[in-house]
């Protein structure tokens, strides 16, 4: 029998008031899809730090950069918004490996544009077009904020997100051992306030995601391991007061497709 994804549509519909706009993806492990305005555009905020973070492991799949490439930090480079590396002094090295393990971790932006500088927003783009990400853009670097008039958006669609995680976990983004150490990453994030805010605290499945924030803005994506397969969940908010209503909307959302497929 086909799943019946009605509870999360009603989850979300009731979660769509006061100018809030959701948009959602998912697939079941048995690979069942769902989608709510999930062809429509969204703000990525820091969600697009998972196609970056594909174009590096490509390069290094390429031989092209390692991880233990070193990097020594310069004071330009010093971004607002979330992460600690603006608080670090400048002149310290730190690899590749601490780049990119911190851009997924706990989400720094300083980081992630020392990597879009590596790596190259048109070489990024296309890795997401390649992927399968036809309509999500990277339009430019993290400031912690909207962008202004002479900036370019980095727009993310919900369906696009499920099919870059899907990529990673199949091992189809770049080489097996680099999806393993993708998804690795993606279980080193450190809220647990959104996808898996409903998880218990002990038997807790595995999960990992990559959220991002801004002004109104709340995301997440990734995915829980549940006996049956990874449930797969891409969920964009807009128009909110707060971020902790966000968080929430979110960890309702990601626990009714949870109770669905389990």
């Amino acid at each position: 029998m086909p799943l019946n994804w009605t509870t999360v549509s009603e989850v979300i519909t009731r979660a769509e008031v006061g100018g809030v706009t959701i948009g959602v993806a998912a697939l079941a492990p048995a690979g069942e899809p769902f989608a709510y305005h999930g062809s429509r555009r969204f703000v990525a905020a820091s969600t697009v730090k998972i196609a970056i973070m594909v174009e590096l492991f490509r390069r290094i799949d390429a031989g092209r950069i390692t991880l233990e490439q070193r990097h020594i930090l310069r004071e330009d480079e010093k971004a607002g918004g979330s992460g600690v590396v603006s608080n670090l002094h400048t002149g310290i090295e730190m690899t590749i490996r601490d780049l990119v393990y911190l851009m997924m971790s706990v989400s720094d932006n300083s980081s992630t544009n020392i990597l879009i500088d590596a790596l190259g927003i048109e070489a990024i783009n296309a890795t997401m077009c390649d992927i399968g990400m036809q309509h999500s853009t990277l339009g430019r670097k993290m400031r912690g904020r909207h962008l202004v008039a002479s900036e370019a958006e980095n727009w993310a669609v919900p369906e696009d997100y499920v099919t870059v995680i899907k990529s990673i976990l199949d091992g189809h983004a770049a080489s097996s051992e680099s999806c393993a150490q993708m998804v690795a990453l993606l279980e080193k994030q450190q809220n647990d306030r959104r996808i898996a805010r409903h998880l218990p605290q002990t038997n807790r499945p595995r999960w990992g995601t990559k959220t991002g924030s801004l002004p109104g803005v709340v995301n997440d994506v990734g995915f829980i391991m549940t006996g049956r397969g990874p449930l797969i969940l891409a969920v964009f908010c807009e128009g909110l007061t707060d971020g902790p209503t966000g968080e929430q909307i979110v960890g309702d959302i990601a626990k009714a497709a949870l109770d669905l497929v389990s």
